[in-house]
């Protein structure tokens, strides 16, 4: 997968701009504040229809437009790709793959593939569960549109379900939650299955990136919660047995206490918990080492790799680890972001773009 143009308009602070990008490595690089992140930014909605920076579309478009737009050109093993999104203030993007409008942001997965790095993605190593489970359901929404549908409707009959939990009437409540149980279980088990299967390819991908990042310094392990396990009947009958069981306890609370939405990922380095006791340059190899084993599972689920964002990726890594994070990244299309372009080492040939204000410099 390689992505060849991105065109900008009114897209955070690019009034109007076209970038065109080499199939190896490419590097943006400018002063602080300039625009490389936000050029980032945007390869990455193009491919998800998410931001991982904004809370709502519209904190996309630059300040004082009505509207913007994120159009690119992108070559797979299948074929040339484009992909159109147009942005507005007053209403709902508007989303075009290979010029035919889609319904639905679940469509738009699995055309162009990336994964991403910028150093917010840390909080997948040092913060709270949910945002290891927005990890996974990135990742897994991109390689499977059944997941996505999954995961989003379990999580809108979770809502029904907690808000039923509040309800005062509690016989109602205790003859109702049996329905909403059957269907929080069928998307449930679809979700934690496909979870587990990730996780168990994930693991030693990671511990490999790791291995090579590390210089065979440090080794990483990789688990999940693994509260269900087996087939996907099997998770659908755990999950069915542990909200009856604990139907007393929901109810006191007023929400949802078992579930995928109590998923987390136990991440550790030479058998000690990193989010604890790692230090930030080992937090931030762990999570890089992560998002490497995020490329290999693409190449294996679709035969080639996805784009490879690297924000800001090299701050706070030694020049050992710097160079051995490219010897992994350089085997697919990587977009680089940094002040300088020296700071990426042994690359004698890449694309740099150089961005001031919003603007190329060419």
């Amino acid at each position: 997968m390689v992505i060849k143009q991105l065109k900008l308009k009114n897209f955070r602070n690019y009034d109007e701009e076209e970038f065109s990008f080499s199939d190896g490595v490419n590097i943006i690089s400018g002063a602080n504040a300039q625009g490389k992140t936000n050029c980032a930014e945007a390869i990455f909605y193009l491919c998800t229809g998410y931001s991982p920076r904004a809370g709502r579309d519209k904190q996309l478009i630059s300040a004082g437009a009505d509207k913007g737009s994120v159009f690119g050109e992108a070559v797979s093993a299948f074929g040339k790709i484009t992909v159109d999104i147009a942005l507005f203030n007053d209403k709902n993007k508007e989303i075009k793959v290979n010029g035919v409008p889609i319904s639905k942001v679940g469509e738009l997965f699995g055309n162009v593939n990336s994964v991403f790095f910028n150093p917010a993605e840390l909080k997948l190593i040092q913060e709270a569960p949910e945002d290891r489970r927005r990890f996974l359901d990135i990742s897994l929404s991109q390689m499977s549109s059944k997941y996505f549908y999954a995961l989003q409707k379990y999580k809108k009959v979770l809502t029904q379900r907690n808000n039923l939990l509040k309800e005062k009437d509690r016989d109602m409540v205790y003859d109702t939650l049996p329905v909403w149980d059957v269907s929080l279980a069928s998307a449930g088990a679809r979700v934690v299955y496909e979870r587990n299967a990730y996780i168990s390819k994930l693991a030693p991908y990671a511990k490999e990136a790791h291995f090579l990042i590390t210089d065979g310094q440090e080794e990483m392990s990789v688990s999940g919660d693994y509260k269900y396990e087996g087939e996907e009947g099997e998770i659908y009958d755990g999950l069915i047995a542990a909200l009856k069981e604990r139907i007393d306890k929901d109810y006191e609370l007023g929400y949802t206490t078992v579930g995928p939405h109590r998923d987390d990922l136990k991440i550790r380095v030479n058998g000690v918990d990193v989010r604890t006791y790692g230090s930030q340059g080992q937090q931030r190899s762990c999570a890089l080492s992560l998002k490497l084993a995020e490329t290999e599972i693409f190449k294996e689920r679709f035969g080639e790799y996805p784009v490879l964002i690297l924000d800001d990726a090299y701050s706070e890594l030694d020049k050992s680890r710097r160079e051995n994070l490219m010897v992994a990244a350089k085997k697919m299309q990587t977009i680089i972001t940094c002040t300088e372009p020296d700071c990426v080492p042994h690359f004698e040939l890449y694309n740099n773009i150089k961005i001031r204000n919003g603007k190329i410099v060419r």
